[in-house]
């Protein structure tokens, strides 16, 4: 489950597509970032484990940027491979059939959910696009203090999406990406100048079914391939870094829309393609480990995705039973237990999930789900407490022990900062940079980001908040909370000293955050 954004998109049918756990052999595969849960043999997993660590890899070494240290190990991105599409379509429980896997990025716990992929062949697989499409996302905004255009993130990611990977652990980048052919011969035309200053682009009423991705990308690729053109993509990230606004950076590195357009058509209209081959010595190898998981963790896995994924209040019941269900056949298992914490947790109940969680770190005292989900049960508790400051002291100390074992987690930031503010107290120097770290730690959260510029600009900080605030604006996947940030600088903008009143107002209601095609 998750606190922070409870998501109730999920059919109750879900359990009926997971695999049966009778005789589930899943597996865990943990790497620098990544960390993938799959019911497949150990060859296929490692190898998958493999490829996306190369294409971590192959990003750093083509963006000339790091994303930074290894992730803490709760911020790496969980995997959860399942057996086919229906299943993975039940547990996105949105309206498209067409979804080939989906990505959700928060705060400690980023997920993918996806069919199984045929790691073995040359061509990408639809769901093995969809996945290292969202990645590239991921790795961009972990990577990137300032926020980039939407062309650009959607370009680039299109661009390394189509990425192949040959059996000799080489990579081809840059291939064609060839999921977009149809819109770019089909779809309305976008121009350049669309992709290059929006401000006209966005005024248009009918932008749907357009060729948007599918012209970001030829733009992106031509001007990474095209020798002519070497050095202008960097002069225009340079540009953008120092304030310029899109249309004049994009002139100043490029020149003239109109020759640009002619020369990506002319580009895209030739019978032969540019891509590069990355050699394997090239790629940093990543270490793997793979564990078997326990006979109850096995049994818990459609449950736990479940509750990973997010619930209503009627799937979260539903959750529980099943997880019940395990929890008596393995009363000693502490992935089981933990598992057990978080579904009774979603389903209400708070002092069933503090009693499991207590049971899981007994037994075992590195469960850190275990450590979360007890905190957020106290916390919800402490809401209806007669003594409200003795009650957010309690449930602060479950995620005061898990920073103390993990300080770069996240979620443990957070919630000491939320132990003094949802009482009334004044949130102390040492909470705000604990939030200040969560947010730096978890670019990809938006709803943390937010609740730091609001933070921010009721302690006075508005030039710091305004930084923040611009970088969601310009994010492109976030419709609502993009139009909060905008609408917070602009009132920043007639009012430099403004102390947050009427905030809560601009505010977007239950924005969703799923990522997926």
């Amino acid at each position: 489950g998750d606190r922070m954004r409870p998501i109730a998109l999920f059919l109750l049918s879900a359990l009926s597509f997971l695999p049966a756990p009778a005789h589930a052999e899943w597996l865990q595969a943990s790497s620098a970032h990544f960390v993938i849960y799959a019911d497949d043999s150990e060859r296929n997993l490692r190898r998958f484990a493999d490829q996306l660590e190369r294409y971590h890899s192959a990003m750093s070494l083509l963006t000339g940027r790091k994303s930074g240290p290894p992730p803490s190990p709760s911020n790496r991105v969980t995997v959860y491979v399942v057996d086919d599409g229906q299943q993975v379509r039940a547990l996105h429980g949105g309206k498209s059939p067409n979804v080939g896997g989906f990505y959700i990025p928060r705060a400690g716990g980023s997920l993918a959910v996806v069919p199984r992929v045929r790691t073995g062949s040359r061509n990408t697989t639809w769901s093995m696009i969809v996945l290292l499409h969202e990645y590239a996302h991921h790795f961009a905004i972990s990577a990137n203090s300032m926020s980039l255009p939407r062309w650009f993130s959607e370009g680039g990611a299109e661009f390394f999406a189509s990425s192949s990977f040959e059996p000799d652990g080489s990579m081809w980048v840059g291939r064609p990406a060839e999921h977009r052919a149809g819109e770019l011969f089909y779809a309305r035309d976008v121009k350049v100048a669309d992709l290059l200053d929006p401000t006209e682009y966005l005024k248009r009423k009918n932008r749907n079914n357009d060729a948007f991705y599918g012209k970001s990308w030829a733009l992106y690729h031509y001007l990474t391939f095209d020798k002519g053109r070497a050095g202008q993509l960097s002069n225009y990230l340079v540009e953008l870094n120092a304030g310029k606004d899109q249309r004049t950076a994009a002139l100043d590195a490029f020149g003239s829309f109109e020759q640009l357009e002619r020369d990506v058509d002319g580009y895209v209209a030739r019978s032969t393609i540019t891509a590069l081959k990355i050699p394997a010595s090239m790629l940093s190898p990543a270490s793997i480990e793979i564990t078997r998981l326990s006979a109850g963790a096995a049994a818990i896995m459609p449950a736990q995705i479940s509750s990973r994924r997010g619930v209503d209040a009627e799937t979260a019941q539903t959750v529980a039973t099943e997880a019940r269900a395990v929890a008596a056949r393995f009363p000693s298992d502490p992935a089981v237990l933990t598992a057990l914490a978080e579904a009774e947790y979603d389903a209400g109940n708070d002092q069933p999930a503090i009693t499991a969680a207590n049971a899981a770190l007994k037994l075992d005292p590195s469960q850190t789900n275990a450590y979360i989900q007890k905190g957020y049960a106290l916390f919800r508790l402490a809401e209806t407490a007669d003594d409200k400051a003795a009650a957010y002291r309690r449930a602060r100390a479950p995620f005061v022990a898990l920073n103390r074992r993990e300080p770069d987690h996240p979620i443990p930031l957070l919630y000491f900062y939320r132990s003094y503010v949802e009482p009334g107290l004044a949130p102390p120097p040492l909470a705000v940079d604990g939030l200040r770290r969560a947010a730096a730690v978890a670019p990809f959260d938006q709803d943390l980001r937010m609740m730091l510029c609001t933070t921010l600009i009721r302690l006075g900080l508005q030039d710091e908040a305004r930084s923040v605030l611009q970088s969601i604006a310009n994010d492109p996947h976030r419709g609502g909370l993009s139009e909060a940030a905008s609408r917070m600088i602009a009132r920043l903008d007639s009012q430099p000293k403004w102390t947050g009143d009427g905030i809560d107002a601009m505010m977007p209601s239950g924005a969703s955050t799923d990522e997926g095609e």
